[in-house]
C-alpha cells in the first residue's frame, strides 16, 4: 500500500484547444478511497490512465509512495486496474482468469492457488471457480475482475467506471460490496465514475473535475454542504441544487431546505411529482423578481400536492448558498 501524489500534472492531446487535464495537484493518503467524478470529457479517465502509465504526462510528476513513476512502464508501477468491460479471457475459467496475472509473473502454481482461493472466499466466488465468463452474470464477472486485481496485492487499485454495465439494483449492491471490501483490504484506491451518487456513497474523499480542472476536493459532506462554486453545487446532489438570480447574485438552495408554507414564500405551480415512497419531490415552476424559475422541493411521500396545484415554497434562509454571477465562485 502507498500514498499517491499528482504534482501539477497536465495532459494535452494533439490538436486540442485546451488541456485534457490541467495543472492537477492531489495528494491521496495511504489506504484512502478517492473518487474522481465529473461529466463526460472532464479529464477523470485521462487522470486514471496517467496514473496507470497508459497515457503520458506532458507536465508535472506522479508519485506512488516515495517513488516517482511519471515515466515508469505500467507493468513496473505495482498497480492493478479494474475496467468497465471486465476484460476477462472467455476461454479461461474463473480460477484461471483470477490467477493469470500471477502466472505471467512466474508465481508458483501452489502460491497462485492459495491466493486465488483466498480472494474467491473474500468475494464469495468459491462455487464459481470452474465456470467460464459466459456462464456468469454481470455482477459475478465484475467480482472476478476484482478478484484478479486483489490476488496481485498491488500498492494501488485503479477502477474505471467498473459498475456502468450493471443494472440499477445490482449497481447499488455491488458498490456497497466494493466499498466494504476496500475498507477491509486497506488498499489505496482511485475510482472513476460519472455518477455523483456513486461518488457520494463510496468515496472517503471526492475530487470533482470539469474541463480538465480540479473544482473541489473534499469529503462527500463538504462537497454537499459547502460547494466552492456553482458547478459543484449543481453537479453534486440528487436532485440538483435549485439556483436562481437575486440582487445581482446567484442563489442556491437544496430541495430539502424548501418547505411548503401557507403564507409568504415563493408562489409556484406543481408541474411534476416524483414519488419515492417515504419521500417525494415536487417539481415546480415559480417566479422570483419577475424571473420564471424551476424549483424542486422534497416533501412527505404520502401527503403532498398534485400536478397543477398552486403552492408556496419557503426557503430556509440559514441554508442558502450564494455565488458570484460572473465566475460562479462561492460568496458566503
Amino acid at each position: 500500500m502507498a500514498a499517491v501524489t499528482f504534482a501539477s500534472v497536465s495532459r494535452r492531446f494533439p490538436g486540442a484547444t485546451r488541456n485534457a487535464v490541467d495543472d492537477l495537484s492531489i495528494e491521496i493518503a495511504d489506504g484512502e478511497f478517492l473518487v474522481l467524478v465529473g461529466p463526460s470529457g472532464c479529464g477523470k479517465t485521462t487522470t486514471l490512465r496517467m496514473l496507470a502509465g497508459l497515457d503520458p504526462v506532458d507536465d508535472g510528476r506522479i508519485l506512488i509512495g516515495d517513488d516517482e513513476v511519471t515515466n515508469v512502464a505500467p507493468k513496473d508501477r505495482d498497480i492493478a486496474m479494474v475496467f468497465q468491460n471486465y476484460a476477462l479471457y472467455p476461454h479461461l475459467t474463473v480460477e484461471q482468469n483470477m490467477g493469470f496475472g500471477l502466472k505471467t509473473r512466474g508465481v508458483s502454481k501452489a502460491e497462485r492457488n492459495e491466493k486465488v482461493r483466498e480472494a474467491a472466499k473474500l468475494l464469495d466466488l468459491e462455487p464459481l471457480l470452474h465456470r467460464r465468463p459466459s456462464e456468469l452474470s454481470g455482477g459475478q464477472r465484475q467480482r472476478v475482475a476484482m478478484g484478479r486485481a486483489i490476488v496481485r496485492e498491488p500498492q494501488v487499485f485503479l477502477m474505471d467506471e467498473p459498475l456502468s454495465n450493471l443494472d440499477a439494483k445490482l449497481r447499488v449492491q455491488t458498490r456497497a460490496q466494493i466499498a466494504s471490501l476496500q475498507r477491509r483490504l486497506g488498499t489505496t484506491t482511485v475510482y472513476v465514475t460519472h455518477d455523483q451518487t456513486e461518488a457520494m456513497t463510496m468515496g472517503t474523499r471526492i475530487a470533482v473535475l470539469n474541463e480538465g480542472k480540479l473544482q473541489q476536493l473534499g469529503t462527500p459532506q463538504e462537497l454537499y454542504d459547502r460547494p466552492v462554486n456553482e458547478f459543484v453545487a449543481s453537479f453534486i446532489g440528487t436532485p440538483a441544487m435549485n439556483l436562481w438570480t437575486e440582487n445581482g447574485e446567484r442563489v442556491g438552495i437544496r430541495a430539502e431546505d424548501l418547505r411548503l408554507t401557507n403564507e409568504g414564500g415563493i408562489p409556484a405551480r406543481v408541474t411534476l411529482v416524483e414519488e419515492l415512497g417515504s419521500d417525494g419531490y415536487l417539481f415546480c415552476s415559480g417566479e422570483i423578481a419577475g424571473e420564471e424559475i424551476q424549483l424542486v422541493a422534497r416533501v412527505d411521500g404520502r401527503d403532498h400536492p398534485q400536478i397543477g396545484d398552486e403552492v408556496r415554497l419557503e426557503a430556509n434562509r440559514q441554508r442558502l448558498h450564494r455565488f458570484r454571477l460572473d465566475d460562479g465562485t462561492r460568496l458566503n
